[in-house]
């Protein structure tokens, strides 16, 4: 067989080979093998290009008789031919699917390679593929579910469809050749299905949605279709598979985020009921595009685009064609900008697809014509490139080949003479999308902030290239006395990581370190914060991934220098445990701390992905996600943006979600072991975890330990549990509640949870580990102290079983209640507190103890203990929260602090709490020295203690 005479030698030789065995094959399954100069062209060519075009054809040489031919012939799409699907079922179904997408799948290879489609009529092609293969597999998950469960019908009577939604690529019609579709299930109305075994809709729909998945995901011998991504849905992977068109509306009234509207601008109904799905996106419409000039998506933008770069970064994904620097994720979010700031305005502007909207934006003037070429050219050319990675051996990547002989292939492939210069044109057109989204951004030039660290850059020189550390040479800089930090400089230089560096790694340090000493320059401890970030250096030194993150934001070494210097705790934190850093450069962290429900998806979310149950590394990732959530709610305590009050709530809230994590894990655990215990008819195993002190109160500190007691419900305690290995009642919660206790305290790569104390619990340490709620009552009853019953002012139950829950809240309530003699009450606590300051105050001539000093936060906590046990029986509202700056509002306006006293004793509370955190935070014990401010807050409340009853001054 004659060869193209103007390919490489090489090439020529490779391709020769490849013809013969697929010419021998084609005569093994009695094939004709067309070798007309047309047909020999064009097969050469796709055999160049695509490794996986040339195994199916190996595979099947069917695939090269007359009627793939003329398939090729054919322009029009998929959909064209997909009507036999709509007949097939069940196991038919399913391998047609796979045996259907891989003919059409070689067809979009062959015209595409040949030059029979533009790029955009290849996306197109890729887009309606999917489309027909989603539809008919939603037919074939109607048909399963339809036969267990009838069907559910809307108001009228009617059959009522699952719509699909694509979003990404396939939603804006401009799929990748080998890509994953990204889908989201909705349905218009509730109600039950029809048949033997009814469902409601939302359980219906979830079948169908998962049998779907299914038919389309599921690898067997022939493949799969398509990798199918849910996690755009509403709440994540944490949200239910389907949901109304009521509950979507009122999720994203309610609940949608910036990034979400980026990725629904290209939503649009691919199966399913389509109208109804139309009707939907309508009622969106106003969350995606806001009626007015919308400059806030900047904001948006900006935090997708961090965290890009920081994957980019950690990944080291510097070529990735989509997401690094003037990629097609840039471009993309060039024109998605504008169509959110003015697509509320500009109806035009609300095209799906990429080329269409930008051609919307160069029309109405909003990207100038010069830059909307350029960005053009470069957007085709970038995903023809793209498209051509995946085909090659269809896979889903982004990312040129490492292989040279691969390279020369595409290059040739795509009609370049060497990968050279195709790697040239790439360069170009990346360049281009990189400057078109700098300028956007207004990114700081990275040039302009090496040139401010010139001198910094022949000290780092100086001291790298010497025999020893100079010392004077520290010091003449501003970094005196240099001693501690001249020794970290010593370790590091003399480190076995440093030795071992790569070329490129060592570069990257040469890069780091002058921005490091510049940024330490600048703070007011200077050699502080220099031998912090020494120490770090030192940490990741051998983590190219953490050095190259610092390498590419030389602008948040500013942030991380102002915290290092700040926060012995936070700079630990970081320095134990790099993977900090990403949560450092994220710009959202300018926006304060995360809230409950940010954290509790992200567990949620992560813990999901982990996939089949793994004790250890769940505590591992529940480790990470607390690590992250403390150390932002820290850097926002620093940055003034959430205040002492504000700060120790969100720690308590963080523990909150975290212990009830914790719990599930335990519990999951206890059932494989040992069973369930009875059968039940509200939520959870019959535990309850009641929070006591601090933790209770809602005013946790950094470091601070957990104050627990464990309860559980007598009535369940009655029976054993059903497993292989039972347990009597009070055993199965005596070992939860200890499996509890021990998951807290596993070390961790990150240390561990949280350190859990629960002599608080009746009768101490000496009690049982946990109680019945009857006992629980029995004690507090009969044979509390009054500094138990104190105790119980700040104690909620906050995590697990949730009518267990209810009943305590209740008790806690009418114990709370219960009528005191206030003058017994008011001993007992003066008497208390007196044995405690002489226990633990650390108070002196010269330094004041913020917590336990007289007028410290303890005094602040006993006082409103006191006024509550007092007051209680007769104002209801005291026998909720037990979180001081509550209390101290409530006090007020039941009137038992006047309002001067009360606003004093909030004002102070606030002051020696943040004063508390700052020195946690700065690793110092919580005492300062005497005088000034601290005095005469620490007097106020002495004064106020007095003037309601409470003598207790040192």
């Amino acid at each position: 067989m004659l060869v193209q005479a103007n390919w490489p030698r090489a090439t020529a030789a490779f391709l020769d080979e490849r013809l013969s065995r697929l010419e021998h094959a084609c005569r093994e399954a009695d094939v004709p093998f067309y070798d007309d100069a047309g047909v020999d062209d064009h097969l050469q060519r796709v055999l160049l290009a695509s490794d996986f075009a040339y195994e199916s054809f190996l595979r099947d040489p069917r695939l090269l008789g007359p009627e793939f031919l003329q398939l090729m012939s054919d322009p029009r799409h998929a959909d064209a031919r997909a009507g036999g699907l709509a007949e097939l079922h069940d196991e038919e179904l399913r391998a047609e699917l796979r045996h259907f997408r891989r003919r059409e799948a070689l067809r979009l290879i062959w015209r595409d390679v040949n030059g029979a489609d533009a790029v955009e009529t290849t996306l197109a092609g890729a887009s309606v593929l999917a489309e027909a293969c989603i539809e008919a597999a939603l037919r074939g998950a109607e048909h399963q579910v339809a036969a267990r469960h009838g069907v559910v019908r809307d108001a009228g009577g009617q059959p009522q469809r699952l719509v699909v939604f694509a979003l990404g690529k396939l939603g804006g019609g401009e799929l990748n050749f080998s890509s994953d579709i990204d889908v989201v299930f909705a349905f218009a109305e509730h109600g039950d299905s029809d048949g033997p075994r009814p469902l409601d809709a939302g359980a219906y729909y979830a079948r169908i949605g998962q049998a779907l998945v299914a038919l389309l995901a599921d690898r067997d011998a022939d493949g799969y279709v398509y990798r199918v991504d849910l996690r755009l849905r509403p709440f994540g992977s944490a949200g239910r598979v389907a949901l109304s068109f009521a509950a979507m509306e009122q999720y994203f009234q309610r609940e949608g985020r910036d990034w979400e509207r980026y990725a629904w601008i290209k939503a649009r109904p691919v199966a399913g009921d389509r109208g109804a799905g139309a009707r939907l996106l309508d009622a969106l419409r106003p969350f995606v595009f806001r009626r007015y000039l919308d400059y806030g998506a900047f904001a948006g933008l900006r935090e997708m685009k961090a965290l890009i770069d920081a994957e980019v970064a950690r990944k080291d994904l510097a070529d990735h064609l989509k997401l690094g620097p003037g990629g097609i994720r840039e471009i993309e979010f060039i024109v998605q900008l504008v169509q959110l700031i003015r697509g509320g305005r500009e109806p035009t502007l609300r095209a799906r697809g990429l080329l269409p909207a930008l051609a919307a934006c160069e029309q109405l003037g909003f990207i100038p014509a010069v830059r909307a070429q350029t960005l053009r050219a470069a957007y085709r050319f970038l995903r023809r490139l793209e498209n051509r990675v995946q085909m090659f051996a269809d896979q889903q990547t982004h990312e040129i080949p490492a292989d040279t002989a691969i390279r020369e292939r595409l290059a040739f492939a795509l009609d370049r003479s060497d990968w050279a210069t195709l790697e040239r044109e790439l360069q170009k057109h990346r360049a281009a999308v990189a400057e078109e989204f700098g300028a956007l951004m207004a990114v700081e030039a990275r040039t302009a902030v090496q040139q401010t660290q010139a001198q910094w850059g022949e000290l780092w020189r100086a001291l790298a290239n010497g025999e020893g550390v100079d010392a004077r040479a520290l010091a003449s800089v501003g970094f005196d006395p240099p001693q501690e930090a001249a020794a970290e400089l010593e370790a590091l230089l003399g480190s076995t990581a440093l030795r071992n560096m790569s070329a490129r790694s060592r570069e990257r340090l040469d890069r780091v370190m002058p921005a490091l000493f510049a940024a330490a320059a600048a703070q007011v401890e200077p050699v502080r914060t220099l031998t912090r970030l020494l120490k770090l250096a030192h940490a990741v030194a051998r983590r190219s991934v953490y050095l190259a993150l610092l390498d590419e934001q030389p602008a948040a070494l500013k942030r991380l220098s102002a915290v290092f210097s700040a926060s012995a705790f936070l700079a630990e934190r970081v320095i134990a445990h790099p993977l900090l850093l990403d949560d450092l450069f994220d710009d959202r962290v300018d926006q304060g701390a995360p809230t409950r429900r940010e954290v509790e998806d992200e567990l949620e979310r992560r813990l999901a992905a982990l996939g089949e149950a793994d004790t250890e590394a769940e505590i591992e990732l529940i480790q990470e996600v607390r690590q992250s959530a403390l150390f932002r709610i820290g850097l926002a305590f620093l940055g003034r943006r959430l205040d002492a009050v504000a700060s120790a709530r969100a720690l308590a809230e963080v523990a909150e979600v975290v212990l009830a994590a914790v719990l599930r894990i335990a519990e999951r655990d206890l059932v494989a072991a040992h069973g369930k215990l009875g059968e039940r008819a509200h939520d959870g195993t019959g535990l309850a975890i009641v929070a006591y002190g601090s933790f209770g109160g809602a005013e946790l500190g950094f470091g601070s330990d957990l104050d627990l007691v464990f309860l559980y419900d007598g009535e369940l305690a009655q029976v054993e549990s059903d497993g292989a290995r039972p347990l009597d009642g009070q055993r199965y919660y005596a070992r939860l509640a200890q499996r509890i206790v021990h998951l807290l305290g596993v070390l961790t790569r990150a240390g561990r949870l949280y350190e859990v104390d629960v002599r608080l619990r009746p009768d101490g340490s000496k009690g049982m580990l946990v109680l019945s709620l009857a006992a629980y009552e029995a004690y507090q009853r009969e044979r509390a102290w009054t500094w138990e019953l104190q105790a119980l002012v700040r104690a909620r139950a906050i995590a697990g079983d949730v009518t267990l829950a209810r009943r305590y809240a209740q008790l806690r309530e009418a114990l709370l209640a219960t009528p005191r003699d206030a003058q017994a009450v008011r001993d007992d606590v003066v008497a208390m507190r007196a044995r405690w300051r002489a226990d633990r105050d650390r108070s002196d001539a010269q330094a004041f103890d913020l917590k336990q000093g007289s007028g410290g936060l303890v005094d602040i906590e006993f006082l409103l203990q006191a006024l509550v046990l007092t007051h209680a029986a007769r104002h209801a509202d005291l026998r909720g929260s037990g979180n001081s700056a509550e209390l101290i509002a409530l006090l007020a306006k039941i009137g038992v602090l006047d309002a001067t006293d009360a606003d004093a004793l909030a004002r102070a509370h606030a002051d020696l709490l943040a004063r508390a955190i700052r020195c946690t935070l700065d690793g110092r014990p919580r005492i300062v020295a005497r005088g000034g401010e601290v005095e005469q807050e620490a007097l106020v409340v002495r004064e106020i203690a007095e003037r309601l009853g409470f003598g207790w001054n040192p």
